[in-house]
C-alpha cells in the first residue's frame, strides 16, 4: 500500500457516510486483494521477443502473411476501407468493437515486393510497407509518410506457463491446438469461464509493447474521454476504465471511457489507428519539433504498452470525414435517439418524492422553461437495490410517468450493475437461479461494495446473462419510463486502495471462449449496454430506444451515448466538458455531454449560466448534480440567469431540426455533431490547436465562455466568410477575429451560404439561409424525422 493508498483508506474508515460504509471499503479492498494474489500467476523470469528478420511472404485476397524468425504478421485490407495489421496469428475476430465481425476483404489489394527486400500492399487510400525488421509504414496514395510503427516486443515467461511463446496462448487458445473444453464449476452445468485457481492460468499471451513514428507536426486526439484536451500532449495516457472517486478535473486520468483510438492530423494527412485490445495498457505520446526548414525533424511519436493480449491493429486514412464514415463502417453505426431526447433534461440526485418531481417540473412550465425529460438517480430505488422503488416516496410510479408524458415529459430512470447480495431479493435470486453473476477462481461469487451494500455483479460477457438482465428492464417499462442511463458500470467496488472494481482474476465468459477481468474489464460497460438496448428494441419495438451510459468502449455508440459523469464544478470543469465531448466525437461516440453545473459544489450564478449555454449546444443537454451539490434549476440562481437560460433554451428548440438532421447524419456517415474547428480543414495548423470553440455540423462555429469576467473573447475561423448570428457582421477566415460575448449569449457564427432547418410557427420546419459568398453557392442538408 502506497502513501495515496493509506491516506484514502483513513478517510474511507472516517468517511462522513459512516463508519459502517469505510470499514465495508476497506474490507473490499482487501478481499480484492487476496483473490487477486491466490489466483493470479505471479510475474517471473520473463523473455524479451522481436520478430526477428523475415523469412518469406505468402499472398493471400486482400493482402498477405509476412513470416519472421519468431512471429508473423497478416496484413489484410478490406471493403470498408480500414486495413488490418495482425500480429503472432491474431485474427479480427473475436472483437468487441467490430459490429458484424470482420468487414469482406478488398480482393483488388495484392501483397507484392517492395524495395530493400521488403513487401507493401497498395489499398485505394494507404499504402502499408512492411520491411523486413518488421517496421511497418502507413503512406498515402502520393507516398507522404502518416505513421511508422516500430517491430513490436513481447515479454514471453521464461517457462511458457503464463502465456506467449512456445506453449503459451494466442487469442485465449494454446498455441497451435483447439480450444480447450469448458469446466465445470462447483454448482450447476459448466461455464466456460470457469478455471481451476493457480499460477499457470492466463487466458492469452504476455504483455507487449510497440513504438510508432508521426509527423513532427501531428497532433494526437481521441483516446475515448480525456478532461485534458481535446489534442493530447505529451504524457502517459491509461487505458483502464475508472470512476476517478469523486469529482474530477483537467488534471485526472484515466476517467470512465478510455479507448485505444487514436485519431492523428498533420500536414500529409489524417488517420486513425485502433489498437483492438482490451487489457489494461498505457499510451505514452510525445510531440516532435520541426528543424525550421533544416531537415533536422524531430517525429513525434508514441508507445502502447499493454499487460496482455493479441497485437493486433486497424488503420483507417483519409480526410476527418471519411475517417470516421470508415470506423462507423467498421464499428457500427450510432444509435440514433428519439426526437425528445435532444431537448432538455433535468436530472438530480436526490429529488426525493414524486412531489418533488412534479415541483420541478411545474417550475420549468411557470418560468416557459422548455423541458423534456426528468431522471430518477438511485434515490427513487428502495435501499439503492436496482429494478425496485421506494413505493412511499413514489407511491404510483406508472401515474407520475403518465402524467408527465401528457406534459411532453419523459421519465429516464438510472440502472447500476451491481445487485443486493441477500437472500430473498428477487433480483438476486433470479440472477442466482441462472448463474448469472461473476465469479472467482474458486467458483465462488464474486462480492463487491456499492450503494446498497455488498453486492454481485451480472456477466455481461455471456449471451445468455444479458438476456436474463434484459428481462429485468420490463420493469422499467412497466413503470413508464421512457429510457435509462447506466451509472457505475466500469465496474465500481468502493475499496479504500488500490482499484476500485472486481478483483482482476474474476472470471468471465467472453462469449464462450473464457477469460478474466484482466480483459473483460473496459468492455464490462460495453456489453452492459449490449443488455439494456437490445432489451428496450425487444420491449418496446415502435420506439426508439434511449439509453446513455457512463462507461463503454469502442463500438459502443451501436447502443446509444455517453455522459461526462461527476466532473467537478468550477471553471476548469466547464472547459473539460468540452474536452471530452470533442474527444469521444473523435472516437466514434457522437451523441454526450456534461453535467450542466459540475457535479459537485454550488456554481457561481455565472458560472452555472455559461454552463448551461455550452451545455445547449452539446448533444445531450442534461443538468445533473449531487444531493449534496444545490439545487440546478435556473430560476434559482436569480431573475438575469433566468432570463439568459430562457434564451438557450429557445434557441435549442427552434434548432431542434438542426439537430435532428445531425444525428440522422452521425448514423449515416458517422459524422459527430459536435467537431472540432479543424474538421473541415485539417491542413490549418492553428485550426488544430483551437480547443476553445467547436463547429455544430457544418454550419455553425460556437465559441463558449469557459473563464469567468469575459464579455469578449477571440475566435479563430476556418477558411471562408462566417456571420455573427447575433449582429449580422460579416468576418472573412481563416484568421483570427474578436467578438462580443455577453453574459445573455456566447458567441455563435453561422458558415457563408449555410441552409439550416429551423423550428417554425406550429411546428413547422423552416429553412434559415445565409447569404454564400460572393462568386460562391449556398447549400445544406435536411433530414426529416
Amino acid at each position: 500500500m502506497d502513501a495515496r493508498d493509506l491516506v484514502r483508506s483513513v478517510r474511507a474508515v472516517g468517511t462522513t457516510a459512516g463508519s459502517a460504509w469505510g470499514w465495508r471499503a476497506v474490507r473490499s479492498a482487501w478481499r480484492r486483494q487476496r483473490v487477486d494474489a491466490s489466483a493470479l500467476p505471479r510475474r517471473g523470469a520473463e523473455r524479451a521477443r522481436v520478430p526477428g528478420p523475415a523469412t518469406g511472404a505468402e499472398p493471400e485476397p486482400g493482402g498477405g502473411v509476412v513470416r519472421f524468425a519468431r512471429s508473423s504478421l497478416r496484413v489484410r485490407v478490406t471493403s470498408v476501407g480500414a486495413v488490418f495489421c495482425g500480429w503472432d496469428g491474431a485474427e479480427p475476430e473475436p472483437s468487441y468493437a467490430l459490429a458484424r465481425g470482420c468487414p469482406e476483404t478488398d480482393v483488388r489489394a495484392l501483397l507484392e515486393p517492395d524495395k530493400d527486400g521488403g513487401w507493401r500492399v497498395v489499398a485505394e487510400r494507404m499504402t502499408v510497407s512492411v520491411a523486413r525488421d518488421g517496421t511497418v509504414e502507413i503512406r498515402t496514395p502520393g507516398g507522404l509518410l502518416l505513421r511508422r510503427d516500430l517491430p513490436p516486443r513481447w515479454w514471453d515467461p521464461v517457462d511458457g506457463r503464463a502465456g506467449g511463446g512456445a506453449g503459451g496462448r494466442v487469442n485465449g487458445r494454446p498455441r497451435g491446438g483447439p480450444a480447450a473444453p469448458p469446466l465445470k464449476g462447483p454448482e450447476g452445468p459448466g461455464r466456460p469461464d470457469r478455471w481451476p485457481a493457480g499460477p499457470a492460468f492466463r487466458p492469452t499471451g504476455p504483455r507487449w509493447a510497440r513504438r510508432s513514428e508521426v509527423p513532427a507536426d501531428a497532433r494526437f486526439f481521441g483516446l475515448g474521454g480525456r478532461a485534458h484536451g481535446p489534442r493530447l500532449r505529451t504524457g502517459e495516457y491509461r487505458l483502464w476504465n475508472t470512476d476517478p472517486g469523486g469529482a474530477f478535473g483537467p488534471g485526472d486520468d484515466p476517467l470512465y471511457i478510455t479507448m485505444p483510438v487514436q485519431f492523428v492530423v498533420s500536414d500529409a494527412g489524417t488517420h486513425l489507428v485502433f489498437d483492438d485490445n482490451s487489457w489494461d495498457g498505457r499510451v505514452r505520446l510525445w510531440e516532435g519539433e520541426e528543424g525550421g526548414g533544416s531537415g533536422h525533424d524531430r517525429p513525434g511519436g508514441c508507445e502502447v504498452r499493454m499487460d496482455g493480449g493479441p497485437v493486433r491493429r486497424w488503420i483507417v486514412v483519409g480526410g476527418p470525414a471519411r475517417v470516421l464514415q470508415a470506423w462507423t463502417a467498421l464499428t457500427g453505426a450510432p444509435a440514433l435517439p428519439p426526437r425528445w431526447a435532444l431537448g432538455h433534461h433535468h436530472a438530480r440526485w436526490g429529488f426525493g418524492s414524486a412531489a418533488e418531481v412534479r415541483r420541478i417540473v411545474a417550475g420549468y412550465r411557470e418560468h416557459g422553461l422548455p423541458l423534456s425529460a426528468v431522471h430518477l438517480d438511485i434515490d427513487h430505488y428502495r435501499g439503492h437495490r436496482v429494478f425496485t422503488v421506494d413505493t412511499e416516496r413514489f407511491p404510483d410510479l406508472p401515474g407520475l410517468a403518465t402524467e408527465l408524458r401528457e406534459a411532453g415529459v419523459r421519465l429516464v430512470s438510472i440502472v447500476d450493475p451491481g445487485v443486493k447480495a441477500a437472500p430473498g431479493e428477487p433480483v438476486y435470486e433470479s440472477g442466482k437461479a441462472v448463474d448469472a453473476f461473476v465469479r472467482d477462481a474458486r467458483g465462488r461469487e464474486v462480492r463487491g461494495v456499492v450503494w446498497s451494500g455488498d453486492s454481485v455483479f451480472p456477466d455481461f460477457t455471456d449471451e445468455r446473462v444479458r438476456r436474463w438482465w434484459g428481462g429485468l428492464y420490463a420493469e422499467r417499462v412497466a413503470r413508464g419510463f421512457a429510457g435509462v442511463w447506466h451509472d457505475m458500470n466500469e465496474p465500481v467496488s468502493f475499496a479504500a486502495f488500490g482499484d476500485t472494481t472486481l478483483p482482476r482474476s474474476a472470471r468471465h465468459s467472453l462469449e464462450g471462449r473464457g477469460g478474466d477481468h484482466r480483459e473483460a474489464h473496459n468492455v464490462y460497460g460495453l456489453t452492459m449496454a449490449r443488455a439494456g438496448y437490445e432489451a428496450l428494441c425487444a420491449l418496446v419495438p415502435d420506439e426508439r430506444p434511449f439509453l446513455f451510459s457512463r462507461s463503454g468502449w469502442a463500438g459502443m455508440q451501436r447502443y446509444g451515448g455517453t455522459w461526462s459523469g461527476d466532473v467537478a464544478t468550477g471553471w476548469p470543469g466547464l472547459r473539460a466538458s468540452l474536452s471530452l465531448v470533442l474527444g469521444l466525437g473523435l472516437c466514434g461516440v457522437p451523441y454526450s455531454g456534461p453535467d450542466i453545473g459540475g457535479f459537485t459544489g454550488s456554481p457561481s450564478p455565472e458560472l452555472f449560466l455559461r454552463w448551461f449555454q455550452l451545455g445547449a449546444w452539446m448533444p445531450l443537454f442534461r443538468t445533473h448534480a449531487a444531493i449534496t451539490a444545490g439545487r440546478r434549476e435556473p430560476w434559482e440562481f436569480g431573475p438575469l440567469v433566468l432570463e439568459h437560460a430562457r434564451a438557450a433554451l429557445l434557441e435549442r428548440e427552434r434548432l431542434l431540426p438542426y439537430l435532428v438532421t445531425l444525428a440522422h447524419l452521425a448514423r449515416r456517415t458517422g459524422a459527430p455533431y459536435v467537431r472540432p474547428v479543424w474538421w473541415g480543414a485539417p491542413e490549418d495548423r492553428a485550426l488544430r490547436d483551437c480547443e476553445d470553440a467547436f463547429l455544430l455540423g457544418d454550419a455553425l462555429l460556437v465559441a463558449p465562455v469557459l473563464g469567468p469576467g469575459v464579455t469578449r473573447r477571440a475566435v479563430r475561423l476556418p477558411r471562408g466568410r462566417w456571420y455573427d448570428t447575433a449582429t449580422g457582421q460579416a468576418y472573412e477566415g481563416p484568421g483570427r477575429v474578436v467578438v462580443d460575448a455577453p453574459l445573455s449569449r456566447v458567441p455563435v457564427l453561422a458558415r457563408a451560404g449555410a441552409v439550416l432547418p429551423v423550428a417554425g410557427e406550429r411546428g413547422a420546419v423552416e429553412l434559415e439561409a445565409w447569404a454564400p459568398a460572393p462568386g460562391r453557392e449556398g447549400s445544406g442538408v435536411v433530414v426529416r424525422d
